[in-house]
């Protein structure tokens, strides 16, 4: 029996229809891998950690939750959360190194690939946040504790996630062209109190412009919302042309300027020369957001912020994005 994906999948090996050109290629962590070392010794773990990612920019690819990109990974959009009690955003899985790890590296977070299809005509992803704060620090000193003979000290063990304080949030996306892909957010309070969070979708560009070979850097900045949307960002790209992200139930897009200093990096590396765009891994604090908002940049979160009743009280929490290329 054919169905629409199998004609989907006809058009694509027949190269009528460019529908895997869109997917959720985006890796789940990019920090501590040797694509992105370029240490004298070779130790990748240490070249680059997790508390570097959202100081530093990448140079091979991207990292975030349920993230979305073209093959070539050069236009990245990603949800980023917040609870109001961590220390920065939640935009990318928290782990242990090698050496970190009684058993060696390990993923201490909780996330699900729902379901999807071959050709990322749709697919949906769900991740566990806790409403208190994430503990980064108790999870890397516990388990440096433990010996090989012992258990994993894992997120469920810290108690954050008892009495169910915590956020189920679900990303689902579904193309209605190979160009037009339709995004819901949908985030559910399964505690027994109200909690707040922040959902902080973004969309920016792999810096593909630091490093000497090719000097043309991309732009994205504040469209005029279409009919049935609040906001809209526009981009455009050497190599993608133009791109738009329209969204609703927001306050409105805040486009930065990336920031390319070399503070906190090493000068040894060649990624020395750039840092992550700001904007990327700060919480949404009102101070963030008043250190350089623009008309154009290129990291573009569009938040929104509500007080999550508890489950049996309410539905969850909706926002849905639509991005055309």
């Amino acid at each position: 029996m054919s169905t629409a994906e199998h004609d989907r999948l006809a058009d694509s090996d027949d190269s009528r229809a460019a529908w895997r050109h869109w997917g959720p290629y985006v890796s789940a962590r990019q920090w501590g891998t040797v694509r992105e070392d370029y240490s004298a010794d070779g130790n990748a773990w240490e070249h680059l950690p997790f508390d570097h990612a959202h100081l530093r920019a990448y140079r091979w690819g991207e990292d975030g939750l349920a993230g979305l990109c073209d093959v070539d990974g050069f236009l990245n959009l990603g949800l980023a959360l917040w609870n109001g009690r961590d220390d920065r955003l939640k935009e990318r899985l928290f782990g242990l190194t090698n050496p970190q790890g009684n058993h060696g590296e390990d993923v201490k977070e909780y996330w699900w690939a729902l379901e999807g299809t071959p050709t990322h005509s749709y697919a949906s992803w769900l991740y566990r946040y806790p409403q208190a704060a994430f503990p980064y620090e108790e999870l890397v000193r516990v388990n440096g504790e433990r010996g090989v003979a012992d258990e994993e000290y894992e997120l469920a063990d810290t108690q954050v996630l008892d009495e169910d304080r915590f956020f189920d949030v679900q990303v689902t996306h579904a193309k209605a062209s190979p160009s037009d892909i339709c995004v819901e957010i949908t985030a559910t309070n399964h505690g027994p109190d109200p909690a707040a969070l922040h959902l902080v979708p973004q969309l920016w560009f792999r810096n593909t412009w630091s490093w000497g070979l090719d000097e043309r850097r991309p732009r994205l900045w504040a469209g005029d919302p279409r009919e049935g949307y609040d906001v809209a960002i526009v981009g455009e790209h050497h190599e993608l042309g133009r791109v738009r992200l329209s969204g609703s139930a927001g306050p409105g897009a805040r486009v930065r300027k990336p920031d390319f200093s070399s503070a906190t990096t090493r000068p040894t590396s060649p990624r020395s020369t750039a840092r992550a765009p700001s904007g990327r891994g700060r919480r949404p604090t009102p101070r963030t957001r008043s250190t350089g908002p623009s008309s154009t940049g290129t990291p573009t979160p569009p938040t929104r912020t509500r007080r999550a009743p508890r489950r049996p009280c309410g539905g969850p929490l909706n926002r849905s994005r639509r991005v055309r290329a």
